[in-house]
């Protein structure tokens, strides 16, 4: 009986897509090793989600959920994480259909009623928090999830050169975003601009303006 899971990388940063994944596979398809992809290695993550993706057993279903759509002023992220699961599932997912998701409200049960509403009749869907890491079909949707999400972070290098990971954690990424901002007088494209990190750029860039004069 084919089940399916569903999760998403990419909540906090910065910088980049949030990017959801539903991955659909029958029992005893999944490779072994899968866990939460923030137990993982890089390596064994690209591994893994390279092994679920060519695997024909498996389908993987993506959407992502861009800055401009996170900057908008009439949504929030915990909609936005609703959306995406239900976005990703409704690539893969059919009639008749079991899964679980990783909870993404602090209210699983409202977050599991929410992403029901969007699936197609007759799919039965569960979820918790911590699910990435004890349901083996979650985790492997957190996998392809954050690997997919590594991918299009690596592709805005070859526009802007290195960006760092995205999280606002990384004096990388708060790098790029500063000498982008002195260089560019506003936040680049792929810049979360309703984040506080960014404000804390723009705010630090209009001050050393004004030192100057």
């Amino acid at each position: 009986m084919e089940r399916f899971g569903i999760d998403e990388a990419g909540k906090g940063p910065v910088l980049g897509p949030m990017v959801a994944a539903c991955v659909v596979a029958p029992e005893g398809a999944l490779p072994e090793g899968i866990d939460d992809s923030k137990r993982l290695a890089p390596a064994r993550r690209e591994e893994l989600a390279r092994r679920l993706r060519k695997d024909d057993r498996i389908t993987v279903g993506f959407a992502a959920v861009t800055p401009d759509r996170i900057d908008a002023p009439d949504t929030d992220m915990n909609t936005l994480t609703v959306a995406a699961h239900a976005e990703a599932a409704r690539e893969v997912v059919e009639r008749g259909m079991t899964g679980i998701c990783d909870a993404g409200d602090v209210n699983a049960a409202r977050f599991v009623r929410r992403v029901g509403e969007h699936l197609p009749e007759g799919v039965a869907l569960d979820g918790e928090h911590g699910a990435d890491g004890n349901h083996v079909i979650v985790g492997a949707a957190s996998v392809v999830a954050k690997v997919e999400r590594d991918r299009r972070v690596r592709e805005l290098e070859s526009e802007y050169g290195e960006v760092g990971s995205g999280y606002p954690s990384d004096p990388r990424t708060r790098a790029f975003l500063a000498e982008y901002v002195a260089e560019h007088g506003d936040l680049p494209a792929c810049a979360r601009s309703s984040w506080k990190t960014c404000a804390d750029v723009l705010a630090a860039a209009e001050q050393e303006t004004l030192a100057e004069f």
